[in-house]
């Protein structure tokens, strides 16, 4: 009997990347994601890559808190405007997608379904208000925390001072509960250890953890433990394991901490953070001993193992990270993880749901219709996504 190629398994199930900062180049720099560009993702290697669904978020740099009261707010905001010019100005490769109709809707189309985020709590503010304006304007995953501490949750780092609460505080439990009335997808990656219990038993949708690797593996705060992942599958679940390569493996995490401290490494300059942060990572990926992607692999088969086949996903980080592992240097390579999962014998059905599969079913189960209310005001977001 003939067998499917990863080639097929694209056609039939389209990679859904939960996780993808490409949003800060285009702001920044003036990256036309619709063209190719320098970077790991733009939506012509996407396509070329097998990409169907991309959550690409708003990060804000805590520096924007520190502008004062509004900073992040600013910040995140210029960022989602980016998101909505892109879909305007190429409604032939992407559309907006607010639900599992929409995304839908792109994929019959042959475009890639866009889905805003937001990547740490901070770009709320404190206020459900600002949750509120955010999802009305089309965003439907927001990571709670980045490796900032906010007043109503602890990230997984170190150093939390006093006035931080342990995990969620009443606050952030209703972050979690207004989340799901409103059908916005909450990411636990960069939680701490209490704020992932306190969010699993306060939510009663799915979760993802979007961008994260497996502790057992490597014990970089950034992972997650066998614990957690059980957890993480008991609630139906989702982990999106990343690609950055100091989460992967201890050595690659010493390699590059070794290679920044370079005078070189250090020598980088350019006309504002974004830039640099390229010039940095295309430094590293040239100059790093290469990490070989078969770690990524490695992580999914933990996560299976462990989780469950149907809690496991992809969450890239691409261009919020420095370097990433051979192979999958850029968007255009999400193929070869297909490739390599058959070759390490996993079934077809499970590798369409690793690729795209299991993401689609949170998405679509959080996210749902929504009240005739909503659909009402997100109508010009949703023509964008039907043009």
């Amino acid at each position: 009997m003939p067998t499917d190629t990863h080639a097929d398994l694209l056609a039939r199930q389209p990679v859904f990347d939960a996780h993808v900062d490409s949003l800060q180049r285009q702001l920044d720099l003036g990256h036309d994601l619709g063209r190719r560009t320098r970077g790991h993702l733009d939506l012509v290697r996407g396509k070329q890559g097998g990409l169907g669904s991309v959550v690409l978020v708003n990060w804000v740099d805590p520096k924007h808190i520190a502008a004062g009261p509004g900073g992040a707010r600013r910040r995140t905001r210029a960022l989602l405007a980016q998101f909505h010019e892109l879909a305007a100005a190429h409604p032939d490769q992407i559309a907006w997608a607010g639900n599992g109709a929409l995304l839908d809707a792109a994929h019959a189309s042959g475009r890639i379904a866009g889905i805003p985020g937001i990547e740490g709590g901070h770009s709320i503010e404190g206020t459900l208000e600002d949750l509120d304006w955010y999802f009305e304007h089309g965003v439907r995953v927001l990571t709670l925390v980045w490796n900032n501490h906010l007043d109503w949750i602890r990230s997984c780092q170190p150093g939390a001072g006093p006035g931080i609460p342990e995990g969620l505080s009443e606050f952030g439990k209703s972050v979690v509960r207004r989340m799901n009335e409103l059908g916005m997808v909450i990411d636990l990656s960069h939680s701490g250890e209490k704020s992932i219990a306190d969010a699993l038993a306060t939510t009663t949708k799915p979760v993802i953890a979007s961008h994260s690797g497996c502790k057992a593996i490597h014990g970089h705060q950034r992972n997650l433990t066998d614990d957690q992942l059980r957890a993480i599958a008991a609630n139906g679940g989702v982990v999106g394991i990343v690609f950055c390569t100091a989460f992967l493996k201890d050595e690659a995490q010493k390699e590059d901490a070794r290679l920044r401290e370079s005078a070189e490494y250090k020598a980088i300059a350019g006309p504002n953070d974004t830039d640099v942060f390229l010039r940095q990572g295309e430094w590293l990926q040239e100059h790093a001993t290469p990490l070989p992607m078969e770690v990524v692999v490695d992580h999914i088969v933990h996560a299976a193992r462990v989780a469950g086949i149907d809690h496991v996903g992809l969450g890239s980080d691409f261009d919020g990270i420095g370097r990433t592992p051979e192979g999958l240097e850029d968007a255009g390579c999400y193929g070869r993880i297909a490739e390599r999962l058959l070759e390490r014998g996993f079934a077809t059905a499970d590798v369409v749901k690793v690729l795209g599969g299991n993401m689609e079913r949170v998405f679509r189960a959080v996210t749902g219709p929504g009240t005739a209310a909503h659909r009402a005001r997100l109508a010009p977001l949703a023509r964008v996504g039907s043009a």
